[in-house]
């Protein structure tokens, strides 16, 4: 390393003797900024070099201590610019502007000094110290002809390319004055003109431009900011005198009304504005709003109310913090608008109720009063009545409507209607209200008390108790009090004379003639409970028929009339009666005297009966017939007939249901002279009534017994005649003996003589048997060996017996149904007693009772 020292040293030392020798200096001028490659010398033909000997010798520049911006071109040998040229770098400010360079050439060693000039071209605009000078001048105060120094600008370039002139930007406030320090600086001065106002131009912006001396020109600018500094001159301004607001009454608390804005021209403390409010027009507005004095909003601090208030007027003063302060004023004009916050209102002004039932159409139930306090369509109101009948509105003046009625009423359908008056107004959304009136319908006699059935079917037993109770009746009237209380009565027109009803009362009975209903049975007025005045008898009544009548207590009254069909069931109250022997005096009185013996209970014992029976005598002959009639109808008068002594095996029997008594067996004198019969007569009832009757049966001779049996005979064809009731005695006795037969054929032909006399005129005149039918007129049912059958007026058949008087017992009704039409009727056959009870089965509904009388 330092053997390479030596060598450099040594080396430079060398050049710098061989530069002495030579004793030459070579010298060359150059514009800055010229272009790289740009050609300063002919270095090599300025050193005296051969061509070529440049490149061959090594031509070469050194420069020492800086870097060297031109080089040696080993071709040409020729000086040229090899980097940027600044003059202003490489000198700054000196002048002029020269480089030492050494070049160094070989062979021999030789080092020449090459000084390069580098001229100035004005390549640099003059500069100002800022590009913004910022003064401040004060209003009014700082008078014209005032001046505030300026700072000059610099020029990098030399001679008069750095030679510098000022100008100012037009201004009628400011001028500029040059002053020169010394021969080559310039310094300006800003010169006042004309006093400043700071609410005119509160910052003035000028421009110092510097120019250069070079060809072509360069220029410098530097901007001056003048604030004009403020005193407090000026007043706040609002930038409206009126602030009109419009505000929903619905507006939230809160809500920012408006923010009023003042301005002061000034500036700094002179400027800030605080606001308050000086006048509330209504003064309930100070509860309104509320003021921020530093921003100017105005804030809602209390729930508006457009039915209250709809404009508010505050005034509102700004001043500034000055001194002295000034202010400013303006008005804030706030407009509520009204919203539809206020349901419609109605009220009843008059209201008459009851109302009668009977009231005409039109008639005027109540006036109404209909308001809303919004305004506009807000409080635009419509009006109707749910439910829409039989009431409506009708508007007499604006807000006023009458509630008239549209359709007739009736109490008894509806006794009081709850009617809603609504009414809607025409905001969005809309409100509503309602008023609820009760309005009551007062009764008048507009109903007659109507009975639950038309015709009532009463059912009571015979013997029951005078008072008892047999119905209740009840006729509702949907009237209300006196004209809905209804009274009870039988009402009864006369007496009956026919058969047959109508709007009287009648009474059926198979015995005297007619009694008023009213002499049975009494209805009380006010329950309407039906009750009899005396025990009934079904002998005397089996059907009674009447009419009640209701009436309410109203004015005038108002009726309703029912039919009662009181039917008089049978007890087993009577005993069986024996009829007397034929040709008695009982007989002659017929049946009735047998049933009036019977209803006096005389029939539960009878005297002996006689009859005569003949030795021999084979076994089924008749001998006697024991005859009984019960009171009592159905099966409490179907009779059953028993030999109750002599008991066993007797020579004698009866028939069950015929009373006929008959031997059991062939007579003979075993049996003795006579024979004593006990016979009980028992009806079917519950309990059970019976009767007995004593037969004395005389066992005579065979002619002793025709004899016996002719008188007998023609005393018994009489009879039959006249009423075919008693004791008969067996026609075949006269028979019985073959020892008198003369007095047999006499008698047997005069016997026959009568009896077909007696047949004769019961086919003339006996009706024939009918089966039961409708309604008609009245027919006969013959009787069979069960028994005898009877069917009561007006729907009833009768009854005729081979040997007795017809007898209506048998009853069977439909009183509340229209009676079935009549079946055909065989006409050649004789229905069975079966065929009987089913027809009559099928026919009534209600019981019935079934006498039996023996043949």
């Amino acid at each position: 390393m330092g053997e390479r020292c030596c060598a450099a040293v040594v080396r430079v030392l060398v050049l710098q003797a061989a530069w002495a020798l030579s004793g030459g200096q070579v010298r060359y001028s150059v514009p800055e900024e010229a272009k790289a490659g740009t050609v300063v010398g002919r270095l090599a033909q300025d050193l005296g070099l051969e061509a070529g000997e440049a490149e061959a010798r090594r031509l070469r520049l050194v420069a020492p201590g800086r870097r060297a911006s031109v080089e040696v071109s080993g071709a040409s040998g020729a000086l040229v610019v090899s980097s940027r040229l600044d003059r202003e770098e490489l000198c700054g400010k000196s002048a002029p502007c020269a480089l030492r360079l050494e070049v160094l050439l070989e062979r021999p060693l030789r080092v020449f000094h090459v000084q390069l000039e580098v001229t100035d071209i004005n390549d640099n605009a003059p500069v100002f110290p800022a590009a913004r000078k910022n003064l401040s001048i004060a209003e009014f105060t700082t008078l014209p002809g005032s001046r505030f120094p300026l700072e000059g600008a610099s020029d990098a370039d030399i001679g008069a390319n750095a030679q510098l002139t000022y100008t100012l930007s037009p201004s009628e406030h400011f001028s500029l004055d040059l002053q020169k320090s010394n021969e080559r600086n310039i310094e300006p001065e800003l010169v006042l003109t004309k006093s400043l106002d700071r609410e005119t131009i509160p910052v003035h912006r000028l421009v110092l431009t510097a120019t250069d001396g070079g060809r072509p020109s360069l220029t410098g600018t530097m901007e001056l900011v003048i604030h004009v500094l403020d005193t407090n001159d000026n007043r706040p301004q609002f930038n409206q005198s009126v602030y009109k607001v419009q505000l929903a009454e619905s507006a939230a608390l809160g809500t920012v009304v408006t923010r009023v804005n003042a301005t002061d021209a000034d500036e700094g403390i002179n400027s800030e504005v605080t606001y308050a409010v000086t006048n509330f027009i209504p003064p309930s507005g100070k509860d309104v709003i509320s003021l921020n004095p530093n921003t100017g909003e105005i804030h809602l601090t209390a729930a508006l109310d457009f039915e209250e208030v709809t404009i508010f007027d505050f005034r509102i003063e700004a001043r500034d913090r000055g001194t002295p302060p000034l202010s400013g004023h303006c008005r804030v004009e706030l407009q509520v608008l009204d919203v539809n916050d206020n349901a419609p209102e109605v009220w009843v002004t008059s209201l008459s109720v009851p109302v009668p039932e009977d009231a005409s159409l039109g008639t005027v139930v109540a006036l109404l009063s209909v308001s809303d306090r919004d305004s506009g369509e807000n409080g635009r109101v419509r009006c109707w009545v749910w439910p829409a009948s039989p009431f409506g509105l009708e508007a007499t003046f604006a807000g006023s409507y009458s509630l008239v009625l549209r359709e007739a009423l009736d109490r008894e359908r509806v006794s009081e209607y709850e009617v809603e008056v609504r009414a809607e107004d025409g905001g969005a959304p809309a409100l509503r209200a309602s008023r609820g009136l009760r309005v009551p319908v007062s009764d008048v006699n507009d109903n007659a008390p109507l009975f639950a059935q038309a015709v009532y079917t009463v059912l009571a037993r015979e013997n029951n108790a005078a008072g008892a109770e047999l119905a209740r009746l009840w006729a509702r009237d949907p009237d209300e009090a006196a004209n809905g209380r209804v009274s009870y009565s039988v009402w009864d027109g006369g007496v009956g004379v026919g058969g047959g009803g109508g709007a009287a009362g009648f009474s059926s009975s198979g015995g005297s003639g007619w009694r008023p209903a009213s002499s049975y049975v009494s209805v009380d007025a006010e329950s309407g409970r039906l009750w009899a005045l005396q025990p009934l008898d079904y002998e005397e009544l089996q059907v009674l028929q009447f009419e009640v009548r209701a009436v309410d207590a109203g004015e005038p009254p108002l009726s309703g009339n029912a039919t009662v069909q009181l039917f008089v069931l049978d007890e087993n109250d009577n005993a069986p009666a024996l009829l007397p022997p034929a040709g008695s005096a009982a007989e002659a009185g017929g049946v009735a005297a047998a049933a009036e013996a019977a209803l006096a209970g005389s029939g539960s014992e009878s005297g002996t009966l006689w009859a005569w029976a003949a030795w021999g005598a084979p076994a089924g002959q008749v001998v006697a017939k024991i005859r009984a009639v019960d009171a009592d109808s159905g099966y409490n008068a179907w009779l059953r007939y028993e030999l109750w002594e002599p008991r066993g095996k007797g020579p004698f029997r009866v028939g069950l249901y015929s009373g006929e008594v008959s031997t059991a067996r062939a007579l003979d004198e075993a049996d003795g002279p006579r024979q004593r019969l006990l016979i009980v007569v028992r009806d079917h009832g519950e309990p059970a009534r019976s009767a007995t009757a004593t037969l004395s049966v005389s066992l005579l001779e065979a002619a002793e017994a025709a004899l016996a049996a002719g008188s007998s005979s023609s005393s018994s064809l009489s009879a039959v005649s006249r009423s075919a009731a008693g004791v008969e005695l067996g026609a075949g006795a006269a028979s019985a003996a073959t020892n008198v037969w003369l007095v047999v054929a006499i008698c047997a032909v005069s016997s026959l003589f009568l009896l077909a006399v007696v047949l004769y005129g019961a086919s003339r005149w006996a009706p024939r048997a009918a089966v039961l039918s409708g309604p008609g007129p009245t027919t006969l049912v013959c009787a069979s060996e069960v028994g005898s059958w009877s069917y009561s007026q007006r729907h009833s058949r009768s009854l005729c017996v081979a040997d007795g008087a017809a007898k209506s017992d048998l009853m069977v009704f439909s009183p509340n149904f229209p009676p079935p039409p009549p079946a055909p009727a065989a006409k050649d056959t004789q229905p069975e007693p079966s065929a009987l009870l089913d027809t009559v089965s099928v026919t009534a509904f209600i019981p019935f009772s079934v006498p039996f009388y023996p043949p």
